[in-house]
């Protein structure tokens, strides 16, 4: 396909307030997290380096959530750019319309759309669990100690001079069962083992049944029920796995298979999943939208006027994805239903304001 060239000039005026709207809130999004850096290094005792160097890690993570509005912004912006050297009113006269024009705009941000979901949220992602792995070195509260696998959960922890490996083989949202755990000093030579049919893990005081203890001499004492003080408990453990923004794609696949294999939810992983594979699509539909709207204000003098409109959208958007999803996540909605009803109304928006627009051609 040949570009002709008020298309490559159309797509290189895209992409470079694209790229420029993407800097602005990148440096606005580093400086509101290093403030949030800075209470993490007072409480660690960390050097400033890392303070700036973490905020950095985590800026790419936090652009990915605010890309749709980006895509919102930066239409306006381009939109004013063509209006103010009359552009708009000569690409009208050379026969392109209103919706000759959103045709090549959805094209570039299709192409961009693609770009972010396979290159860009992997780089992201890497750059967040590297994050995750920088806060580790700093912190002894176990935060982070603790992995899904295919065989079932497995949790480290340290208390006092003892290190506790901890098995599970299924955890269903207070409970653990099958629980397998074992005592070893720093040098990690082997002290005690626990065994427990189930686990009440609500509070840290882990309440054990049907527990089978073996010593360091192999003797076995079984009891009832057993207390285990653990520096975990249920809502702890659940929370290490809702930062999924650490990993790709892939890595999302194969921790969903894996809670199926424990028995644990994998329901806001699916949602995630479902709202990366919808992130094209409402890339596409926010700047339709953010086309439709700076169309129908372009006869309103004050731009501090569309600006604040065009935010006030944002915030709407941004609520109306974020209540369908909690909804998905409480199971009132299907996991599909509640991440595509949010994309499914701003289609039917965006298909009512274009029929609007095409119904003229741009008049100055």
């Amino acid at each position: 396909m040949i570009i002709k060239k008020y298309q490559s000039y159309l797509y290189s005026l895209f992409l470079k307030r694209f790229i420029i709207v993407s800097l602005i809130f990148f440096c606005l999004v580093i400086i509101v997290n290093f403030f949030e850096e800075i209470r993490f290094s007072e409480k660690y005792n960390t050097e400033i380096f890392y303070v700036a160097y973490l905020s950095i890690l985590n800026a790419p993570s936090l652009i990915f959530e605010i890309f749709p509005f980006i895509f919102l912004i930066t239409i306006k912006i381009f939109y004013l750019n063509l209006s103010d050297k009359n552009e708009l009113k000569i690409l009208s006269s050379n026969g392109i319309s209103n919706s000759k024009l959103i045709y090549l705009l959805v094209i570039l941000s299709t192409f961009i759309g693609i770009f972010l979901l396979l290159f860009y949220y992997s780089f992201s992602s890497n750059l967040k669990s590297k994050y995750l792995d920088i806060k580790n070195r700093f912190t002894n509260t176990n935060e982070f100690l603790a992995v899904v696998k295919e065989d079932g959960l497995w949790i480290k922890e340290e208390i006092d001079n003892s290190v506790y490996f901890i098995h599970a083989e299924k955890f269903d949202k207070n409970f653990l069962k099958s629980i397998t755990i074992t005592e070893t000093n720093k040098y990690y030579e082997i002290k005690d083992t626990i065994i427990a049919e189930k686990g009440d893990i609500a509070s840290k005081n882990w309440y054990l049944n049907n527990v089978t203890v073996i010593d360091i001499n192999g003797s076995k004492n079984k009891f009832k029920s057993l207390v285990y003080n653990s520096t975990f408990n249920a809502e702890i453990i659940s929370s290490l796995f809702s930062n999924l923004n650490s990993l790709n794609i892939y890595e999302l696949h194969q921790l969903s298979n894996s809670y199926q294999k424990i028995g644990y939810s994998n329901t806001d992983i699916k949602i995630h999943l479902n709202k990366i594979y919808s992130m094209p699509l409402f890339y596409i539909l926010m700047t339709i939208l953010g086309f439709i709207i700076i169309n129908k204000l372009k006869n309103f003098k004050s731009r501090f006027f569309v600006i604040i409109f065009g935010v006030l959208v944002s915030v709407v958007v941004y609520y109306l994805n974020y209540f369908s999803g909690v909804l998905g996540n409480k199971g009132i909605l299907p996991i599909y239903l509640s991440v595509w009803t949010p994309i499914l109304i701003l289609f039917l928006l965006c298909n009512i304001g274009l029929l609007k627009v095409n119904e003229n051609w741009f008049n100055f």
